[in-house]
């Protein structure tokens, strides 16, 4: 234990609505001379609370080795109990409350609530007890839960493979440890897109199944232990669906979850699997079949949905209302052409169906959902009906940014609100299936505004086949129970804390903080969206490469951390950490290699055209193998085909890029192309004494053969990192300037380089400013011909009418971005200077003139409303910037385009009368926008995928320098 770092999970670090009281009493021992102490629970308890208690039987003895006695009757004489019990449902549980034994004040009568706590002599014959009571069922399993993570064992023991470190000496804080409503009702999972994982259960888990109860079981008990109630299970035509085994809604009900159907599936029907079969039982009277279509065959419809919720009437069981078309498809009105016409058509629908659930299913028939996605957004907001007591099932764009949040009367419906929202998506623009990469602090974001705004009856997060998302869904299980637990600032300490309890607390700041750079790196561009020519080769010390080295530096963080791990935790340490940071890495890497060869081309690049489609096809192949290895090597091949990167049918999956060979000659030359220029030497190198920067000169080979070159520059002060040699393919040159050398002004250089017979010359523009000025500049300086600024690092923060400016760490594509809240503030429409919060940035122009500011802000949509910010220069009027507000679900526009890259670039003019020292101000328009980077282009701005590096800052960037890119062979 003492080698792995591992320590088991504290009271500390449960969530704040979990209340731990120091005793000062001893701490209560699972394990006495060797012997596990007994558990009793009550046989008339529930029986999902006799299914859990075995769990504690198994986790106890998953740590000390000892496997308890589980026993339904109180022994006659014990030193040591445990007892796990309902309130009401416990008879030794409620004698204890009624003697006032167990502190019960803020447990009994509530949600899911429970306390654990040590009683001595709480019956005749025992002398203490470690007392485990839920205010209802689920309450008493989460009690059991808690106490199991207390003693070190993982909710992913099984699905992550964490090992359960053993202990001759297991102790429970005497307590009492309180664990009161969480947040939100309903918290729990879509399971969605499971091409995967239907591979996987069908190789390892049931092989006369596709998904079945066997798979289900592990599912349940993982919900369970990470507090999370509600499952919306497997609908595509890769998956048995839920109800084909009776043993499924069955082994739900015994485990204490609540099943439910996601939006095309209304009452809990899989119209994949089951309307077909129904229709031909069904023929209309001409033998045809019926259409799913409520205008044309709405009584043979309505007895499909009458049927199961018979079948399920005795089960806790979520019903969907309304009604959209097969399969994940659009409502189908035959004879309802008008959006007036649809509203009336979904209103029969409901009614229909509630009268369905009343005479089948009665007053259990809850909760009941109604959830307005895609199509049946715009019926519901053109006039759909929907009962007060239903929730309202509010969903997002499919990429993780709420379309609609409630209004003041859709908040005081008795049915409430919840979210139907993405970790996985499979569909337009582009799919992302394959790793856990939505920023968690992008997930807290939307989390926060979404409880801001009375969203608190469900919440369902779509998690695909489960695998790989372990981290994200951790983390909104965690905001489900209680949302007020993590802040703006400490979504790291979220992840420093869960990797922890994998790992041990040694060495959870570094993972935490590796995890951090992945999100951080999948926010320019998820590794499932990656495309040829997303990122420049040539711009900003290749910025492609400067990312891919990001990466680089990255996976040898990984490396030395896992080469200190026991062995024990190798397979975990793959599964949550190495294979996530591999694979994106290469998927990554062999798109850069293969820009590399098409600009070879272009360029007319000898044998090192062929050298870049090596590496490209070698990327390629380490992440089959690193895959192969997860599916086949990895935990003694338990996750056999769990993980593929290329699942059939996506739209829009990345895969093998296409490279380009030549065939070789006999033959050699000269070529030379340098940064800010596809080909040749045009566009010259630009060097500024605040940024001083390092730039960078390709020399290849156009043929075969080798080629001897040279290199030198004109001026003395000019540093480069290669003069000359032999080379067959290629070497990048690294131009810098010594500023101690370099009078004060701005000059000309250039750097001759030559070689078979070749000369040419490469321009260099240097302007030294000085060091007096440097030292005097007071912000942001502009060089390049561009002011770049990081959003988060303002001069200053102005609150105004009751909101203001907050950053978000580990939001967006820097180290954090700002955010307007709260995010219910009223928008601010004019008199931006006097009620709008503000930020500001100083800003030191060297030249003058109307120049473009572009604000880069992060998405987030308002189908209600509008997305704006406003900016403006010292004391101009300020230019109201719109952003999209709507989600398309379409291909190649706007919203696609945003959801794509991460970002929305919204651009307006700004006038520099002079040049000198000015401020730039932003302003809320619209709450809940947020901000990660701003950038002026005063005539040098490349057109790049990213923003350009930021721009000089005596405080903030001191150093802007940046480190070269990726140039050597990938691992």
């Amino acid at each position: 234990m003492a080698a792995a770092g591992v320590a088991p999970l504290l009271p500390a670090v449960l969530p704040a609505t979990a209340e731990a009281a120091p005793s000062g009493r001893p701490d209560f021992p699972l394990l006495r001379d060797g012997a596990a102490v007994e558990v009793f629970v009550d046989a008339a308890d529930d029986p999902a609370v006799l299914r859990a208690a075995g769990d504690l039987q198994a986790d106890v003895e998953r740590v000390t080795g000892s496997r308890p006695h589980l026993r339904h009757t109180v022994p006659e004489k014990a030193a040591l109990l445990v007892v796990v019990g309902t309130l009401g449902a416990s008879p030794v549980v409620d004698r204890l409350v009624a003697d006032r034994r167990l502190d019960v004040s803020g447990v009994k009568g509530r949600w899911e609530a429970s306390v654990t706590q040590v009683v001595d002599r709480p019956l005749p014959g025992v002398d203490r007890a470690l007392v485990i009571a839920g205010s209802d069922r689920r309450g008493t399993i989460y009690g059991v839960y808690d106490t199991s993570e207390r003693i070190g064992v993982s909710p992913w023991y099984w699905w992550a493979d964490v090992p359960v470190v053993h202990r001759d000496s297991v102790t429970v804080p005497a307590g009492p440890l309180k664990r009161y409503e969480p947040s939100v009702r309903y918290r729990g999972v879509f399971i969605n897109d499971e091409q995967n994982l239907t591979t996987w259960s069908y190789r390892t888990q049931e092989p006369d199944k596709n998904i079945g109860p066997r798979t289900y079981e592990r599912v349940f008990e993982l919900l369970l232990r990470l507090k999370a109630n509600y499952l919306w299970p497997a609908m595509h035509p890769y998956s048995d669906f839920f109800n084909k085994y009776r043993e499924n809604p069955e082994l739900a009900d015994h485990y204490g979850i609540v099943v439910g159907s996601s939006h095309p599936e209304a009452l809990l029907r899989n119209g994949v699997h089951e309307w077909e079969p129904w229709a031909q039982e069904h023929p209309n009277a001409d033998g045809s079949l019926p259409v799913y279509d409520y205008t044309v065959n709405p009584s043979v419809i309505s007895d499909y949905w009458r049927a199961r919720a018979r079948q399920n009437a005795a089960y806790e069981s979520s019903w969907t209302l309304g009604m959209r078309g097969l399969h994940d498809t659009a409502l189908e009105t035959k004879y309802a052409t008008t959006v007036a016409e649809k509203v009336a058509v979904m209103n029969d629908i409901v009614t229909d169906q509630r009268r369905i659930l009343t005479e089948e299913v009665g007053t259990g028939a809850e909760p009941q959902i109604f959830i307005p996605y895609k199509e049946v957004l715009e019926l519901y907001n053109a006039g759909v009906e929907v009962p007060e007591d239903v929730t309202l099932i509010w969903p997002d764009d499919n990429h993780g940014n709420m379309r609609q949040l409630p209004n003041e009367a859709e908040r005081a419906r008795s049915g409430g609100n919840g979210i139907y929202y993405h970790l996985s998506y499979w569909g337009r623009p582009r799919s992302y299936l394959w790793l856990d990469t939505t920023q968690l602090a992008k997930l807290w974001q939307e989390l926060r505004r979404v409880h801001e705004h009375g969203v608190d009856r469900m919440w369902i997060f779509n998690v695909g086949d489960l695998k790989s998302i372990e981290t994200g869904l951790s983390f909104a299980m965690d905001m489900a129970w209680d949302v007020d637990r993590w802040g703006a600032d400490d979504v790291e300490d979220f992840l420093a804390e869960w990797y922890g309890r994998q790992f041990g607390r040694r060495h959870a700041p570094e993972i935490a903080a590796i995890r951090t750079e992945y999100y951080r790196l999948a926010a320019e561009r998820r590794p499932e969206f990656i495309d040829r020519q997303m990122f420049s080769v040539v711009h900003h010390g290749d910025e492609a490469g400067r990312r891919l080295a990001a990466y680089d530096r990255l996976l040898e963080r990984v490396r030395v951390l896992g080469a200190k791990l026991p062995e024990a935790y190798r397979d975990t340490y793959f599964e949550l950490v190495e294979y996530p940071v591999h694979g994106a890495y290469l998927m990554n890497l062999k798109y850069y290699w293969a820009d590399r060869n098409a600009l070879a081309v272009r360029q007319g690049r000898g044998a090192g055209t062929n050298r870049f489609a090596d590496l490209a096809e070698a990327a390629h192949a380490d992440e089959a193998a690193i895959t192969r290895r997860y599916n086949t090597e990895v935990a003694g091949g338990k996750w056999d085909g769990i993980v593929n990167p290329y699942p059939s049918q996506i739209p829009k999956a990345p895969g093998r890029p296409a490279v380009t060979r030549i065939a070789r000659t006999e033959t050699s030359g000269l070529g030379v192309a340098c940064e800010g220029n596809e080909t040749g030497t045009a566009r010259p190198l630009s060097f500024s004494s605040f940024t001083r920067d390092r730039r960078f000169v390709d020399v290849f080979n156009t043929g075969f053969l080798a080629v001897d070159w040279t290199a030198e520059a004109s001026r003395p002060w000019v540093r480069l990192s290669a003069s000359g040699g032999s080379l067959t393919e290629q070497v990048r040159v690294w131009v810098e300037v010594d500023w101690t050398r370099v009078p004060e002004g701005t000059y000309e250089a250039t750097v001759t380089v030559a070689g078979a017979g070749q000369r040419v010359e490469v321009p260099l523009r240097v302007v030294n400013a000085g060091e007096r000025a440097r030292d005097r500049a007071r912000g942001f300086v502009e060089a390049h011909g561009y002011v770049s600024i990081d959003a988060v690092h303002t001069e200053r923060r102005v609150a105004r009418g009751g909101a203001r400016w907050r950053t978000v760490r580990g939001l967006g594509r820097r180290t954090g971005a700002v955010e307007a809240v709260p995010s219910t503030a009223v928008p601010v429409t004019g008199d931006f200077a006097g009620r709008a919060p503000e930020l500001r940035y100083r800003v030191r122009f060297t030249s003058a003139g109307s120049f473009p500011v572009t604000v880069f802000r992060l998405p987030s949509l308002d189908e209600r409303g509008l997305r704006r910010v406003a900016v403006a220069l010292d004391d101009q009027p300020a230019t109201v910037l719109s952003g999209q507000a709507i989600a398309t679900g379409n291909r190649g526009d706007a919203w696609a385009r945003n959801v794509e890259e991460g970002v929305e670039k919204l651009t307006a003019t700004v006038t520099v009368a002079a040049p000198g020292e000015h401020v730039l101000r932003v302003f809320m328009v619209d709450a809940a926008i947020a901000v990660d980077q701003i950038v002026v282009d005063t005539g040098g701005l490349p057109t790049t995928y990213l923003a350009p590096p930021e721009s000089y800052h005596p405080r903030f960037n001191p150093d802007p320098g940046y480190a070269p890119g990726l140039d050597a062979p990938a691992r």
